[in-house]
């Protein structure tokens, strides 16, 4: 696997870049986040092969176990 090489970047241009990159970071807003998390979250359910522990499921008919 081949490695990215960094581009190591100090003084004025340094503090540009890393102004910018935040600046398109901040712009997301937090509602779209959480309903990319949100959607990710749905399709990693359906993974049957998953790893670790599995959602809880509901049950069909409230009340049938009483």
């Amino acid at each position: 696997m081949k490695h990215r090489t960094v581009e190591y970047v100090e003084g004025p241009e340094a503090e540009k870049r890393f102004d910018t990159a935040m600046k398109v970071v901040l712009a997301v807003p937090h509602s779209e986040i959480q309903r990319r998390i949100a959607e990710h979250k749905k399709m990693t359910a359906l993974n049957p092969n998953r790893p670790g522990p599995k959602p809880k499921r509901k049950l069909s008919a409230p009340g049938a176990g009483a």
